[in-house]
């Protein structure tokens, strides 16, 4: 899932040039097939319910086939719009030889894993991600478990009720079928059957064991959830975070910045013609972020739901309560990361408060995972 960058420049949502019948930077969620470089096709495949409307699934010529770099999710009618849109350029799903899964989120996975189980098509997926599907498929595991955890320690146990209620609601367990993929990507290069070389890159930050695609000769970027040109990806809320998210963020952020300049290729918004500008960007936001969260523990809120609350969501800076439920959830988890990395820069103090009677305790940090310690930060 995806949190909205608040404030940043629109300067890198231009279609790249030379992009072949793609559409304007305001419809890029409009379904169809365009070609945006040489042999290579972005697909917008709708997505549930979802402010973000739809997600990129690219196409490449490999020979006689294709390889696509993410699926799409598995609902209703995308399949069969995945299909119509290859038909556009005379194949079929028949035709993908692999799907290359820039990270395990079901609007990149689940589709993929849909047409393998229907004709056989492998599901290849970074190394990085083996440790949170396996907890996935963990006997006992419940949905949302640890997230709902970490959110209760940091001060959000009536939100972690709610998102706990809403779910029992619903069944209680995840719906989405977790199977393994074929074969884990390691990190390198990956040279296609007609020569294309893509050179995998581990950026883990928005998951664990997200990668990138990097086509140097061409100077593309398929970019799945790391780099968009509108929006920031969600940090640190998976069922099996990284000790440090954000700052991993960061760091896979400085190791794309490294690579030769490229041609975004997203998993959100329309192309882009400077992987670098946006990068920049990002980081730009990311340090006003800090900063912003540094201002209010300095100014007396001690856990990531009080600064939550205190700081300004989406480019419309909207109050934490005007968004929906689970976009609560992600902007606290979200506060949490940045939190954890001003601890780790030595610009906050975090201490565990012993919750003795989470009943009547404002935060409800105890919940039916039986959390009972609160998380404050202080200069």
């Amino acid at each position: 899932m995806i949190s909205v960058d608040p404030g940043t420049s629109s300067a890198a949502t231009s279609s790249s040039p030379g992009a072949s019948g793609s559409p304007g930077n305001d419809e890029w969620t409009d379904p169809g097939t365009f070609e945006v470089a040489a042999g290579v096709f972005r697909i917008p495949l709708p997505l549930p319910n979802d402010g973000l409307r739809a997600v990129n699934v690219y196409a490449v010529v490999d020979g006689d086939g294709l390889v696509l770099v993410d699926s799409g999710w598995d609902i209703p009618g995308a399949r069969v719009m995945l299909g119509e849109a290859l038909e556009r350029i005379g194949c079929g799903l028949g035709d993908i030889r692999r799907f290359l899964v820039t990270h395990a989120h079901r609007d990149h996975y689940t589709l993929g894993v849909a047409v393998r189980d229907e004709i056989g098509t492998p599901v290849h997926l970074g190394a990085g991600e083996r440790p949170t599907l396996e907890l996935l498929h963990a006997p006992g595991h419940r949905a949302l478990s640890p997230q709902l955890q970490q959110i209760r320690r940091h001060g959000a146990g009536k939100l972690a009720d709610l998102l706990e209620a809403a779910l029992a609601d619903s069944g209680g367990q995840d719906q989405v079928q977790w199977e393994l993929p074929d074969a884990w990507i390691p990190e390198g290069p990956m040279v296609l059957d007609a020569g294309r070389t893509l050179t995998v890159v581990e950026t883990p930050g928005h998951t664990r064991g997200h990668v990138v695609f990097h086509d140097a000769d061409a100077s593309l970027l398929f970019a799945g959830d790391h780099v968009l040109p509108r929006i920031t990806p969600s940090i640190g809320f998976e069922p099996m975070p990284i000790q440090n998210p954000l700052g991993a963020f960061l760091g896979s952020l400085a190791r794309v910045r490294a690579l030769p300049d490229a041609v975004l290729l997203p998993a959100h918004g329309p192309v882009a013609s400077s992987v670098h500008a946006r990068i920049d960007e990002l980081v730009a936001h990311h340090d006003r972020r800090l900063a912003e969260i540094e201002h209010a523990v300095d100014s007396g809120d001690s856990t990531a739901w009080e600064v939550a609350n205190r700081i300004r969501w989406t480019r419309r800076d909207r109050p934490l309560a005007d968004l929906d439920l689970f976009n609560q959830v992600l902007a606290v988890a979200e506060t949490v990361a940045h939190l954890v990395l001003l601890e780790a820069q030595g610009r906050v103090r975090a201490t565990g408060e012993p919750v003795a009677d989470a009943a009547t305790t404002p935060s409800g940090a105890r919940g039916s995972d039986g959390v009972v310690e609160l998380v404050r930060y202080r200069i």
